[in-house]
């Protein structure tokens, strides 16, 4: 019984419950930025790219090997005393998607500081909003001991 107890109290604690609420806002907010770049930046790049032949997700390398070319038995082809060659073609290196990875996150992420920008400006300025008015009395405890203070210093 002390372990589901010593669970709750855990489960329970403010820094958990914050946690797991910043989490599920994270996530919610993440594809709010997302969708921001992938539908709002992205089709406009994609527009200027295209225009000039640019096409990262088609950009990639095959690595090309000559080896010799062999006769159904396995001996080497001969062609006037040397052997044929024949080109093979092994792993496509794809470096364009990669290129594209990059500069998605680099959207993302200049999408994400702008919009936590305007956020804190707003915040900002609803708290000076706030701040312009003056502080309220205090009370007249407060008054009575700031008076013996300032008597008792002189």
């Amino acid at each position: 019984m002390g372990l589901i107890k010593e669970f709750r109290q855990f489960a329970m604690r403010g820094n958990v419950l914050d946690l797991a609420v910043g989490v599920v806002i994270g996530g919610a907010f993440g594809k709010i930025i997302s969708s921001l770049v992938a539908n709002i930046i992205m089709p406009p790049l994609n527009l200027l790219t295209s225009r000039y032949g640019v096409h990262f997700n088609d950009l990639a390398v095959t690595i090309n090997t000559k080896s010799p070319k062999l006769n159904p038995d396995g001996t080497m082809v001969m062609l006037n005393g040397e052997p044929e060659m024949v080109v093979q073609n092994y792993p496509i290196l794809n470096y364009g998607p990669f290129i594209q990875s990059v500069i998605d996150f680099l959207l993302v992420a200049v999408a994400l500081f702008a919009v936590l920008k305007i956020i804190n400006a707003a915040r900002d300025s609803l708290e000076g909003q706030a701040a312009d008015e003056p502080p309220p009395a205090p009370p007249e405890e407060i008054l009575l001991l700031r008076e013996i203070r300032d008597s008792v210093a002189r």
